[in-house]
């Protein structure tokens, strides 16, 4: 189990000054700087710098954006939009804090929907949209 932990407690730094084309899997945490083009898989969190660019689609448990990400964000529990975000995607996730100044275009879907989507089918869908 202590490699399990390892892993766990790992944090992956990617710069401002690194363009990555493809995808990123990591159970740790991730903290990108640079500019993404592709998919981010995480077990832990996800951070976006105020100079971090991603242009597809991030799966985490946690995310803190402070830069721009376009396309579609599942966040299993907290997902927290800085002063200075540029986000343009569909979003589901836990719960949703968004700081004045923060720019958002797109759809959300909170609470129940991602529950089920871990889960497997549920008798009955409750949706809440923000």
């Amino acid at each position: 189990m202590a490699k399990n932990q390892e892993v766990d407690n790992s944090r992956n730094h990617i710069s401002h000054d690194t363009r990555i084309q493809g995808d990123i899997e990591t159970s740790g945490d991730l903290r990108l700087d640079g500019t993404l083009l592709g998919t981010i898989r995480s077990k832990g969190k996800v951070v976006i710098g105020t100079t971090g660019k991603v242009e597809g689609e991030i799966y985490c448990q946690h995310s803190n954006i402070s830069g721009e990400v376009k396309g579609k964000m599942i966040v299993a529990e907290l997902l927290s939009l800085q002063s200075s975000a540029k986000v343009e995607c569909d979003i589901h996730t836990g719960k949703l804090a968004i700081e004045p100044g923060a720019l958002f275009t797109g759809s959300c879907s909170m609470g129940a929907v991602l529950k089920e989507m871990n889960s497997g089918p549920a008798v009955e869908r409750q949706e809440k949209t923000a």
